[in-house]
């Protein structure tokens, strides 16, 4: 009981935080679901899941608000989909370390690109031809880690659409979409190599929902792009931060 009470209030608070980014936290409830006392076979899947579950509340929100691009998330949706179930079945076979360590390095420096680095105004967009590239090029490799590591992909994604010149609220809007999909792909995959617990995934889906709904309609109606924008880098430098320490210790 302790474990589903403990769980329900941290997915609850980490699922709005993140939903405020267009971002899962499957990659903060795996370590934290282990560390309570989860297997990480059922950890890994129920983390994807609860992703797929809060972001679809936030991306309801986000498409309501017309803050989705379609024209770049679509490629991003679709490449990521593909190849998030191969990286789930490859994850028994690689090591986790080094991945984790990559990771960790991206974090940093997204999170550094997010504080510090200013988008210069384009004197005209991007033609649809890059946009459609550069977005399949980041879903490739966002579904693949983000099946490998269990996380969504979203960390990669967002970063980049935020390069690329999307506002950030479109770039956190557009996120979310195509990591509702690409963490449901990723599910199946890990899902079929360790049980789950339906009480377990019952509770925390719930609050990952309320969570989720309360946090992206405060982005939407409360927050600048620019005050979202340091939002999402301290968070992703925390994250990295949690990574490293867990590398190291």
């Amino acid at each position: 009981m302790t474990l589903y009470i403990v769980s329900a209030i941290l997915v609850f608070l980490f699922s709005g935080l993140m939903a405020m980014a267009g971002l899962g936290a499957a990659f903060l409830f795996v370590p934290l679901f282990y560390y309570l006392g989860v297997p990480l076979a059922e950890a890994t899947p129920t983390a994807l899941l609860l992703n797929v579950v809060s972001l679809m509340f936030a991306a309801i929100n986000y498409l309501r608000g017309r803050l989705v691009n379609w024209r770049v998330g679509l490629p991003v949706l679709i490449t990521a989909v593909i190849l998030s179930p191969l990286g789930a079945r490859l994850t028994p076979f690689v090591d986790k370390k080094l991945l984790l360590g990559m990771f960790a390095a991206f974090l940093v420096f997204a999170g550094f690109m997010m504080l510090f680095y200013k988008a210069k105004p384009r004197q005209k967009p991007l033609s649809q031809t890059t946009e459609s590239a550069t977005g399949a090029s980041v879903g490739a490799a966002a579904g693949f880690l983000g099946g490998l590591l269990g996380v969504g992909g979203g960390n990669f994604i967002l970063p980049v659409l935020n390069w690329i010149g999307l506002d950030a609220k479109v770039a956190a809007g557009t996120t979310a979409v195509v990591v509702v999909f690409s963490s449901l792909s990723g599910f199946f995959g890990h899902a079929t190599m360790g049980g789950l617990d339906p009480v377990f995934i019952g509770i925390t889906a719930v609050m990952a929902a309320l969570g989720s709904i309360l946090g992206s309609q405060l982005m939407k109606t409360k927050l600048s792009s620019a005050q979202l924008k340091k939002i999402i880098g301290v968070l992703l430098w925390l994250i990295a931060a949690k990574m490293i320490f867990d590398l190291i210790k």
